[in-house]
């Protein structure tokens, strides 16, 4: 990234732009370029936060007896990253003594899958569930998936160690990135934003933000909303 002292003022780059929309008024304008200033902020923001992000030191070793049943059969933590370096990993709401999956943490897989091809190409992805790896088949085949690896994990260790499980033994979702350098398997980064960290009158969630959703209504007028939550099916 460019340093920030070369970097054009945002209110020299709102100068710049020229866009005007048919009949909008000098009070729109004027709000809407402020509201772009804003904008142009936040994505130096974000982008100060991705590197920051990436010079975190090298996180703890993985180590731990991870077994895993894929759609394929058996496989151990290596096997998640296939010929890819980086592994994205989400524990999937879906434990065994659940009948139907997180409608939630369904609606964000459900983005991945449209681009799981596209990510695939640079990192390898996972999505580990405590269910049996039949059930996880089965709801694959129901939501029309194709290209999400599920897995399986077949002694809930690895749940467990990487905060897929409650103290109270009720799953819980989790955000995981992991890097293979050298032969040796590291933790690299986790969403850690949750109760703990949310904001008043705001569901818990992390930033940035891991399903495009929620970004397309922040650019609506009723927002995220409050009362809102995604449904497993909806009325034809």
């Amino acid at each position: 990234m460019a340093q920030t002292d070369k970097l054009t003022p945002a209110a020299e780059l709102v100068k710049r732009n020229g866009v005007r929309i048919p009949n909008e008024s000098p009070e729109y304008r004027r709000a809407r370029d402020e509201l772009l200033r804003e904008e142009i902020e936040l994505r130096r923001h974000i982008e100060r936060v991705a590197e920051q992000r990436r010079a975190l030191p090298p996180g703890g070793e993985v180590i731990g007896d991870y077994r895993f049943e894929g759609e394929n059969g058996p496989a151990d933590f290596a096997a998640l990253f296939g010929d890819k370096q980086t592994l994205v990993l989400y524990c999937y709401m879906f434990g065994a003594k659940r009948e139907r999956p997180c409608p939630m943490c369904t609606a964000m897989l459900s983005s991945w899958e449209g681009e799981a091809r596209d990510m695939q190409q640079r990192v390898a992805m996972a999505v580990v569930a405590g269910a049996p790896i039949d059930r996880l088949v089965a709801f694959k085949k129901e939501r029309h998936w194709r290209y999400l690896p599920l897995y399986s994990d077949n002694n809930g260790n690895f749940i467990r160690d990487y905060g897929g499980i409650d103290k109270d033994g009720s799953d819980i979702p989790a955000f995981h990135v992991f890097t293979r350098r050298d032969g040796t398997i590291r933790h690299f980064w986790s969403l850690e934003m949750g109760e703990a960290t949310a904001d008043p009158g705001q569901d818990p969630r992390g930033a940035p933000d891991p399903m495009p959703m929620w970004g397309v209504f922040d650019m609506t007028p009723e927002g995220r909303g409050t009362n809102w939550y995604p449904k497993l099916d909806y009325p034809d």
